[in-house]
C-alpha cells in the first residue's frame, strides 16, 4: 500500500491526545500508544476512502514497516539483553562489591563508590539497578548508610547516566524515534542533546554532592538515618563465585569502544552517526565475542547457561521493544501521514504563541506525563513527534533544546513516579520499601525539576546566542541556582523543624 501524507489539520492531533489520555488514565502505555495508532490510521483510511480493511491492512503494514526500518536498534536491544544477563551469571558485580566491602571504611566512601558503579554500568538502567543496588548494598549496610539514601544514588545513577551516553539502550530508543533532522542524523542531535539535559546532569551533580556533604540532606530523607544499621538478609545469587572485576567491566569496554569505532567510520555514507544501529549491533556482538572466551574457558559460565542467558535476555527486552515499536509507528502515523507539523505551524503562527517558553513548556509536559505514566520512552515517542515539525520552524537551536528538555522530564517521571520500572527496581536492587524510596526521593527529584524549569527559561531567553554560549550560560546560571538552594533549603527545613 502506497502511504502519502495528508493535511488533516485539527484532527492529526487526535492521535497523540488519545495517547496521552488514556496513558494517564490506565497508566498502561503500550494499550494507549496501540489506540493512538489505531486512531490515526482510522482518519487516514476514512480521508482516503480506504474502508475497514484498509485501516486494519494499513495499522498493521504500519507497525511492520517501522519494525523493518528499525530492526538494528532492536537486534541491540536484544543483545544488550543477553549480554547483561551474561555479566552478572559470570558474577562480576559481585566481584566489585567483594573488592569495595575491603576497602571503604565510612559512609562517604561507600555512596561515592556507588555513584561510580552507578556511572560505568551506563548502557542500560535496568542493569545499572539491579546490579549497583546488590553489588553495593552490603558494603552501605556495613558503613550505616540507610537504605533509602542507596535507593536514591542507584536511582539517580540509572536514567539520569543513560540519557547521556552515546552508546547505550537509551541513545539507540532516542536515535531511534527522533530521526534524520534537516540533514542531521539521530546521533548527531542526541549527542548535541547532551548538555542541555538540565535534568540528568543537575541530578548527577546532587548524588556527588549529598554523598561528599550527608549533612546536606533534607526532608523524609534526614530520618531514614534512624534506621540505616537495619539489615535485611541477603538473597543467595546464582551469580559465579570466581567472578572478577574485569568480568564486569571487560565485556562494557567491548561494546563502547567497538561500537564507537564503527560510528566513527562511518560504515556506508561517510556520515559519521548514520550507521549508528548497525554500528551498536557490531559492538554488541564484539561484546559477546569477548564474554564468551572470558568467561567459558574459566569456567564461570557453563555453555548451557552462556545460551540460556540470551533466552533470559531477550524476555527481559520484550516491554522495551514493544513499547518502542509503538513509538515509532505513532511517530510516523503523526509526522508523516497526517501532517501534524504543518497544522502546528500554522495554528502557532496564526495565534502568535511565545515560542521563547517552548523548552519550558515540553519540559514540564514531559515532566507530568512520564510521572503520570511512569514511563520516559513512551513519554519521548509521544512528544518528540509533537516537538520536532514545531520547532525546526523556529531554528536548529530550539529543536536541540526542545527534544533535551524532552528527554530531561522524561527522565524525571521514570527516575521519580511510583509506577516507573526503574524505581522499583532501585528499590528491588537495594531491599528498601519501595513507598518509602520514592518518598525520600522525590524532594530532590523536585528541586532538579524547579531548576531545570527555570534554566530552559533562560535558553528560551537566549536562543539568539551561538549554541555554545546557550549552554554555558544555561549550565552555569542553572548550577549557581541549584548550588544556593543546597546550601539554603536544609538550613531553612531545620530552622522550622526547631
Amino acid at each position: 500500500m502506497q502511504l502519502e501524507a495528508i493535511e488533516a489539520g485539527i484532527l492529526s492531533l487526535i492521535p497523540p491526545i488519545i495517547a496521552i489520555i488514556l496513558a494517564l488514565i490506565t497508566k498502561e502505555v503500550i494499550f494507549s500508544l496501540f489506540l493512538g495508532i489505531a486512531s490515526g490510521t482510522i482518519i487516514y483510511s476514512i480521508t482516503l476512502n480506504y474502508g475497514i480493511f484498509g485501516f486494519l491492512s494499513l495499522t498493521s503494514e504500519l507497525i511492520i514497516n517501522r519494525v523493518s526500518a528499525n530492526g538494528d536498534m532492536l537486534i541491540f536491544l536484544l543483545i544488550l539483553g543477553a549480554l547483561l544477563a551474561l555479566i552478572n551469571k559470570a558474577g562480576g558485580g559481585r566481584a566489585y562489591g567483594e573488592w569495595a566491602f575491603s576497602r571503604i571504611k565510612n559512609p562517604k566512601a561507600a555512596g561515592l563508590f556507588t555513584s561510580i558503579l552507578g556511572l560505568i554500568l551506563f548502557i542500560d538502567d535496568y542493569f545499572s539497578c539491579l546490579c549497583t543496588g546488590n553489588v553495593m548494598r552490603p558494603v552501605t549496610d556495613k558503613n550505616k548508610m540507610s537504605r533509602e539514601k542507596l535507593s536514591y544514588i542507584v536511582d539517580t545513577t540509572a536514567a539520569p547516566v543513560c540519557i547521556i551516553a552515546p552508546i547505550s539502550s537509551w541513545a539507540a530508543a532516542v536515535i531511534a524515534i527522533i530521526g534524520n533532522i534537516g540533514g542531521h542524523s539521530g546521533m548527531t542531535i542526541f549527542i548535541y542533546t547532551i548538555p542541555m539535559n538540565l535534568y540528568a546532569l543537575l541530578s548527577i551533580f546532587m548524588v556527588f554532592w549529598f554523598c561528599l556533604k550527608p549533612k546536606s540532606d533534607f526532608g523524609p530523607m534526614i530520618r531514614t538515618k534512624i534506621i540505616s544499621e537495619e539489615k535485611n538478609a541477603e538473597t543467595e545469587s546464582s551469580s559465579s563465585k570466581k567472578g572478577r572485576i574485569p568480568d564486569l567491566i571487560i565485556p562494557i569496554l567491548v561494546l563502547v569502544i567497538f561500537s564507537g569505532i564503527s560510528i566513527l567510520n562511518g560504515e556506508r555514507d561517510g556520515d559519521l552517526s548514520s550507521s549508528a544501529g548497525s554500528s551498536l549491533v557490531f559492538g554488541g556482538f564484539a561484546a559477546l565475542l569477548a564474554a564468551f572466551f572470558l568467561y567459558i574457558p574459566r569456567g564461570l559460565v557453563s555453555i548451557k547457561d552462556f545460551f540460556l542467558a540470551f533466552t533470559n535476555g531477550f524476555k527481559s527486552m520484550i516491554p522495551a521493544l514493544i513499547i518502542l515499536t509503538f513509538a515509532w509507528s505513532i511517530s510516523h502515523v503523526c509526522h508523516e501521514l497526517l501532517s501534524i507539523g504543518i497544522f502546528m505551524k500554522d495554528f502557532l503562527g496564526a495565534v502568535n504563541f511565545p515560542l521563547l517558553i517552548l523548552p519550558a513548556i515540553f519540559f514540564g509536559l514531559a515532566c507530568f506525563l512520564s510521572f503520570s505514566t511512569g514511563t520516559s520512552w513512551g513519554t519521548f515517542g509521544i512528544l518528540i513527534p509533537i516537538a520536532i515539525p514545531i520547532c525546526s520552524s523556529v531554528s536548529d537551536n530550539m529543536t536541540i533544546i526542545c527534544i533535551s528538555a524532552i528527554l530531561g522530564g522524561g527522565v524525571f517521571g521514570d527516575h521519580s513516579s511510583p509506577i516507573s520500572d526503574s524505581t522499583i527496581l532501585a528499590s528491588e536492587g537495594s531491599q528498601c520499601n519501595h513507598l518509602s524510596h520514592v518518598k525520600t526521593q522525590l524532594p530532590y527529584a523536585l528541586l532538579a525539576a524547579i531548576v531545570s524549569f527555570l534554566g530552559y527559561i533562560i535558553a528560551g531567553i537566549t536562543l539568539e546566542m551561538g549554541y555554545a554560549k546557550i549552554v554555558l550560560f544555561t549550565l552555569t546560571s542553572s548550577l549557581a541556582v541549584l548550588v544556593c538552594a543546597l546550601f539554603i533549603i536544609p538550613k531553612i527545613l531545620k530552622n522550622q523543624a526547631e
